[in-house]
């Protein structure tokens, strides 16, 4: 068992010699590797917490941080990223230890009887939960730096900008929001724009946030959510937008999604599809199917595309945000961490910790691994009068 930390020690030291860090076991021994103060120190409690490390791979590793069989001093995120450097996870969990997670992945695929629950599972708690490490909007997605020092509040508005801008929204058209969230994103193309926006949510409290946001802001004639799954939708749009819902859609409905937006958008209207996206196919990650989205999926670029192509759509462009959202999660993580004491006394420690691995797993997946993020602008049909330069995007916005 301890030979298994000191071989995973070596691989971790193998992958970036610079590295210094240190595995602290139960009882006392310590496995040290680098130079000075290590930036992070892997504190091992139990021996039952090794064999869920090398059988359950970052699931295992999940498991045990949550429960505080395993606890990490100093930087989490090295940690992370020393464990993505050697593929950890993949050389960790074989094909047969994956396959236990198969009756609950069956369980929370995004059927109409499931995806309401789904996403209740993670959007179901208030508001003001969230408002501890969102923004005032609670724009829960990848925000947009134009420049080092915006702040959260500043990149937020100008995503909202960025994809307005790229679908040219024009005063009294009406935008057509799948998955709005708090309603952000039409909250200010109706501000900004004059345009009528319609969007749609399965949790209450965004319904409720939303709603309450725009009669405030005197735009609730403009702005109307409604609480209904995707494929209830009716009605016909001239430009279309979602901002990371798709990862909810779920691989066997990918198909469905794209069928259903090309009715709901007319013919040669514009949209974008604003998702987190995989380059290569990978299997889903575990631990966050099973304690954070129920039901979820991240596709990769080429499927999203090919089936794009196969109801009609003409793809336009396509942007890689990868590091904006990683500098997105630094301002997340740091906002959850000043106000930990709060969330404690909501959900308790087990999910303090729960939510700091999710965060942090994340944005190491962004800075280190395989995730990007991406606005694909497409046209529903050819169109050929549209700019032949991207100038229009990347101009000062309004």
């Amino acid at each position: 068992m301890k030979e298994a930390l000191r071989e995973l020690a070596a691989a971790m030291n193998r992958a970036d010699p610079s590295a210094s860090f240190a595995f602290n076991l139960w009882d006392g021994e310590r496995i040290a590797v680098g130079n000075g103060t290590p930036a992070a120190v892997l504190r091992i409690n139990t021996p039952g917490a090794v064999r869920q490390l090398f059988s359950g791979g970052f699931h295992g590793f999940g498991d045990a941080y949550v429960s505080g069989e395993i606890a990490v001093e100093g930087d989490l995120q090295e940690l992370l990223r020393l464990g993505l450097e050697i593929q950890f996870d993949e050389n960790a969990q074989s094909f047969w230890k994956k396959l236990r997670f198969l009756p609950f992945y069956l369980k929370t695929r995004s059927l109409p009887t499931q995806a309401r629950s789904n996403i209740e599972y993670h959007y179901g708690r208030s508001s003001d939960f969230y408002a501890l490490f969102l923004d005032e909007t609670l724009t829960y997605s990848c925000a947009y730096f134009r420049h080092e020092t915006d702040s959260l509040e500043q990149a937020q508005r100008n995503k909202f900008e960025h994809i307005a801008r790229k679908l040219m929204l024009t005063p009294g058209e009406t935008l057509l929001d799948i998955g709005c969230g708090w309603g952000g994103m039409l909250i200010h193309c109706a501000d900004r724009y004059g345009v009528r926006g319609v969007g749609n949510t399965l949790s209450r409290n965004q319904l409720e946030f939303a709603s309450a946001r725009a009669e405030k802001l005197g735009l609730a004639d403009r702005v109307q959510v409604s609480l209904k799954d995707y494929r209830e939708l009716a009605g016909t749009f001239d430009k279309f937008v979602s901002i990371g819902m798709f990862e909810h859609v779920g691989r066997e409905f990918i198909p469905v999604y794209m069928k259903k937006v090309a009715g709901l958008l007319k013919p040669g209207g514009l949209g974008l599809l604003h998702t987190i996206a995989k380059d290569v196919d990978t299997p889903t990650d575990t631990w966050i199917l099973q304690n954070i989205f129920p039901g979820g999926y991240i596709p990769n670029l080429a499927e999203t595309v090919r089936e794009m192509g196969r109801v009609g759509f003409c793809i336009l462009d396509i942007e890689n945000l990868r590091p904006h959202y990683a500098r997105t999660l630094e301002h997340w993580i740091a906002r959850f961490e000043k106000n930990v004491g709060k969330v404690e006394e909501m959900f308790g420690k087990k999910f303090v910790r729960m939510w700091r691995l999710y965060l942090q797993a994340s944005r190491a997946s962004f800075q280190y691994d395989g995730n990007r993020v991406y606005q694909v602008l497409f046209s529903n049909g050819l169109r050929n009068d549209l700019p032949l330069v991207r100038d229009y995007m990347y101009g000062p916005g309004k």
